[in-house]
């Protein structure tokens, strides 16, 4: 078999979420991430934005529990991401199968959402893990996309 045709049965995963995880424990994600992520682990590629909140927790969880395939997309460099993140992608570094650093000259709404289509494009699927509170943000922008391809999606509201 060559890495076309695993990629072929591989199953894509996109995943979404928002910045703003003070509200629960690291625990409670954890728990999340192996009710919602685990079930596709084995035999999926997973492309996570490279930013604060859900993208670096799960990027860690992925890459600390998991043999799946990780890419990392950020929509400038990975040097324009906040410290934390830029850390959990060093920290994860030797599981990540690709960063992709998408270039935008401004770092503003426009590229995020080119990211997460971009993620969206290659994916079969999207989970998402939007704050209940936040009815308008990137992670729902991404998850009405994800709908608007005609592709599956997954809601975790956290």
């Amino acid at each position: 078999m060559t890495t076309y045709d695993t990629e072929l049965i591989m199953r894509q995963v996109a995943i979404t979420g928002t910045r703003s995880t003070g509200h629960l424990g690291l625990d409670a994600y954890g728990d999340l991430f192996t009710a919602y992520l685990r079930p596709f682990a084995d035999d999926a590629h997973f492309f996570i934005g490279g930013a604060s909140g859900i993208d670096s927790m799960a990027l860690l969880w992925l890459a600390g529990k998991t043999e799946a395939e990780l890419t990392v997309v950020v929509p400038g460099t990975v040097e324009q991401q906040p410290a934390d993140a830029q850390q959990a992608i060093t920290r994860a570094r030797d599981r990540i199968k690709q960063v992709v650093e998408l270039k935008a000259m401004e770092l503003r709404s426009p590229a995020y959402h080119a990211r997460n289509r971009w993620m969206v494009d290659r994916a079969s699927m999207t989970i998402g893990f939007p704050h209940a509170t936040e009815p308008s943000t990137g992670t729902w922008q991404t998850l009405d996309y994800t709908a608007e391809q005609r592709k599956p999606r997954l809601i975790v509201p956290v």
